[in-house]
Order: C-alpha cells, then structure tokens, then sequence
C-alpha cells in the first residue's frame, strides 16, 4: 500500500532538515492519512478508502462522495476511485433515462 492519498493523488514529498549552521540533511513530508468509510448515494454502498485529511474535507464540502468523484480529474485517482468514477457515472445515467 502506497503512502498516497487515493483522492487527490497527495503523496510523499522530500526536502531537507536545515539546522542553525544551514546543514542540510535530506527528510521525507509524509501526507495525513486516514482510513475512511464513505457513503455513496448513488451507488447504496459503503466505500472503505485512504484518504488524506485534507482530501476528507474537500469531499465534505463538495457535498459527498459521489460529488466529489463527478469533478475529480480520472488521472489523480487510484484504480479502485477510478473504477467507483465509472460506476457512479453509469448509474446517475441510468437514474436520468429511467
């Protein structure tokens, strides 16, 4: 399992400790994390994600998971996201033509 987020793609960045004396020694920025389940209207389903914290609210306030996946860019996603992208999308044009 990766240490990135499966939402917004958020992953391990690198830079550098600097001391007082300017010594720069190289450290790892790891993501907030957090192992969620989130509901899919749509989709009448609980969907258990790693998600970053930041990720966590910007679902919130896009109004939910499904919202949030409609507007998502396919490449940030993770195959699992990705494949629940199709799904969503697939119902929500079912739901219109019925």
């Amino acid at each position: 399992m990766s240490r990135a987020c499966e939402l917004t793609g958020k992953a391990v960045m690198t830079g550098n400790n600097v001391s007082h004396a300017n010594n720069k020694t190289r450290r790892r920025f790891l993501p907030n994390l957090v192992n969620v389940t989130l509901i899919s209207e749509v989709l009448n389903q609980n969907v258990r994600l790693r998600i970053s914290a930041a990720a966590l609210r910007s679902v919130e306030h896009r109004g939910g998971l499904d919202a949030f996946l409609a507007k998502a860019d396919a490449e940030e996603l993770s195959q699992r996201a990705r494949l629940l992208k199709k799904q969503i999308a697939k119902k929500t044009v079912e739901q219109a033509a019925a």
